[in-house]
């Protein structure tokens, strides 16, 4: 019996340490029962759902139907994750096609843009997707450069560091190159938050680095901040999310550093 009991231990042993972090699925492929909506209510009314889940070529997609500017927030708050989002762009376009990750999401609605929490944005908008941008009272610091003209940040590895937020140089910072599929075809983005760092890769390409992640007070003092609700942006565009998942991690992987 010992002799047995030994085998199946040393057996076992190897997959244990094999196993990996259980992956979350925040779009469950069903409904929209752990997400929370909300759009301005003094803003133009939608003539459709602006978030829903559909049947399109024989799979179960996200909707968003861009119409109108709306969140879609997680009902949780999330830290130290690797998130990975599938998605293509629709045919319907009513301003441009844009949208965003909103993560490290704090305090209520509205207070970005009248519409979104406050958050750090992994912009997806068309020939920006991978920028940087500070929505409402969040901050961050990038390695960045300015352009010819002085007045846009492009983030450098390398370059100088710079302080983004409000009432700081600027609330946004252009992504290094440019990785996005053509319109129709599928983007994975992903997403790698640790701490107070992040990282956005675009179709396996890093083209951003944020550090020093912070929330902006009263006054103007930046407090540490390293977790968050979720937000996807309703913006413009009309875009199909295919999956959405996250999973913990301890670090960010030294390729996407």
């Amino acid at each position: 019996m010992t002799g047995k009991f030994l085998l199946f231990f040393f057996l076992l042993v190897p997959g244990l340490s094999m196993a990996k972090t259980k992956e979350i699925r925040l779009f469950n492929g069903k409904d929209l029962s752990n997400w929370v909506i909300y759009f301005s209510q003094a803003g133009v009314k939608p003539s459709e759902p602006l978030f829903s889940v559909v049947q399109l070529d024989d799979e179960s997609l996200l909707r968003i139907s861009g119409e109108v500017n709306a969140s879609l927030a997680s009902q949780k708050e999330y830290e130290n994750y690797h998130l990975r989002m599938v998605f293509r762009w629709g045919e319907k376009v009513f301003k441009q096609r844009n949208s965003g990750i909103l993560y490290h999401s704090f305090g209520p609605f509205g207070n970005g843009l009248g519409v979104w929490m406050s958050a750090h944005e992994f912009q997806l908008c068309t020939a920006k997707m991978g920028d940087s941008y500070c929505m409402g009272n969040s901050y961050f610091e990038i390695t960045a450069i300015k352009d010819a003209e002085g007045k846009n940040y492009h983030y450098t590895p390398g370059g100088a560091i710079s302080k983004f937020g409000l009432n700081f140089p600027a609330k946004n910072c252009s992504k290094l190159g440019d990785h996005e599929k053509p319109v129709g075809e599928w983007n994975v983005v992903d997403l790698y938050c640790v701490g107070r760092n992040s990282v956005h890769v675009v179709n396996g390409v890093v083209n951003m680095v944020n550090s020093n992640s912070g929330r902006i007070e009263k006054g103007g003092s930046v407090l540490p901040l390293s977790k968050g609700k979720i937000q996807i942006q309703s913006e413009g565009g009309e875009l199909f999310i295919r999956s959405i998942t996250l999973e913990k991690i301890k670090k960010i992987p030294p390729e996407f550093k």
